[in-house]
């Protein structure tokens, strides 16, 4: 028999709090992190995006270390990392493993032109830095794939812990805001003039968004938050950066996914999307979760709250979902007016209380990536 697999400790950092608990207050207040920035050296004009402030990033990592030499990103990722660790007591053994999960890294780096910088870009690097703060004495793993980075490293560490190679993984998951991705996705004209709104008649495009996110993906039951029950990640091969119109990858992999978790349609109680508000991501979606029968599942996007987190976006959202369904509360899909894509689908326009037994969490990224999760509540003893 499969061994069961759990995910029993989660922290996030990000513009809206650099812990779940003050994560999970904003969002149910309905508090955006996006908001409009001038800063010429990320755009030469003024952009809305979801951005930590500096200083009480600097503040809250001088709290647990005094070194100067990490980046801002791995000061992200070690500050979301640390309380899970500690919180854990679990021995940093050779059957624990550390799986970092990003899109673009250090990509920061290479504003200066030197060796070192350009060796700091390389994600080993990065992988290695945040590995070695906490003494991890297995290699470090890098996933990086496009926007399910995130969600997909939860996929591999069941998969892993499935295996028995494991007992015990570490996932972290980051992006930061930089020139580079700004300058990406404005070239696809693809970034919105106001903040984004995922599936909406009048959304405009995507706002960017920075964060980092952690869990830990155990065998161990104990303080078990969830349980992860089946996963999927299927390439549509359609196109570099635009989707497949009928939502082929996606729709298998969610198929493949509520397979393996041996659930129908009907058992799932929540979906928690990708959601990007560009107009092809969020028609794709649609066609997709249309196919399944999926139509009338409550079903939001966390892009209105937290801008478009790249790497880190599938694992913070899962975070808030695991807290959505231990609460029992659907949270609004903040931004949502009237319906802007070609099928229906039941978009949760304000919070309310539900009984959430089991969720399922998407993402879609550039290249044609996909990855479907499904989780179940773990029943108290």
């Amino acid at each position: 028999m499969m061994r069961e697999v759990y995910i029993t400790e989660t922290n996030c950092i990000t513009p809206l709090g650099f812990n779940v608990k003050s994560n999970i207050e904003a969002v149910v207040n309905g508090k955006t992190g996006i908001q409009q920035h001038e800063d010429s050296s990320l755009m030469p004009m003024p952009f809305y995006a979801s951005i930590i402030n500096n200083e009480e990033l600097n503040s809250a990592f001088e709290k647990i270390s005094t070194s100067k030499k990490y980046s801002r990103l791995e000061k992200m990722m070690i500050l979301a990392l640390e309380p899970i660790i500690k919180n854990s007591g679990i021995e940093l053994n050779s059957k624990t493993a550390f799986i970092l999960s990003t899109t673009k890294g250090n990509v920061t780096a290479l504003q200066n032109d030197s060796e070192e910088s350009f060796q700091n870009a390389h994600l080993d690097v990065l992988a290695k830095n945040v590995s070695d703060f906490f003494g991890f004495i297995t290699q470090p793993i890098v996933i990086s794939n496009a926007c399910v980075s995130g969600i997909l490293a939860v996929s591999i560490a069941k998969r892993m812990i499935q295996s028995e190679l494991y007992d015990n993984v570490f996932i972290i998951a980051g992006d930061e805001v930089s020139e580079f991705v700004l300058s990406g996705f404005n070239s696809f004209q693809a970034m919105s003039d106001l903040p984004c709104k995922p599936y909406s008649k009048n959304r405009t495009g995507v706002s960017l968004g920075e964060a980092a996110a952690a869990v830990l993906v155990s065998a161990e039951a104990k303080n078990a938050k969830i349980k992860v029950i089946g996963d999927s990640s299927i390439n549509d091969a359609n196109h570099i950066s635009g989707p497949s119109r009928t939502g082929e990858g996606l729709f298998r992999s969610i198929q493949n996914a509520l397979k393996e978790a041996q659930i129908d349609t009907d058992k799932l109680d929540y979906i928690s999307a990708h959601g990007t508000a560009t107009p092809f991501n969020d028609e794709m979606e649609a066609i997709a979760l249309s196919r399944l029968g999926l139509q009338t599942v409550p079903v939001n996007s966390l892009k209105g709250f937290y801008g478009h987190t790249l790497g880190a976006s599938g694992l913070l959202e899962t975070v808030i979902a695991i807290e959505s369904t231990n609460q029992n509360m659907l949270f609004e899909s903040i931004g949502f007016d009237e319906i802007g894509v070609s099928e229906e689908i039941n978009i949760i326009q304000k919070n309310e209380v539900k009984n959430i037994e089991f969720f399922l969490k998407t993402a879609s990224g550039f290249g044609g990536c996909n990855t479907a999760v499904v989780f179940e509540k773990v029943k108290s003893n």
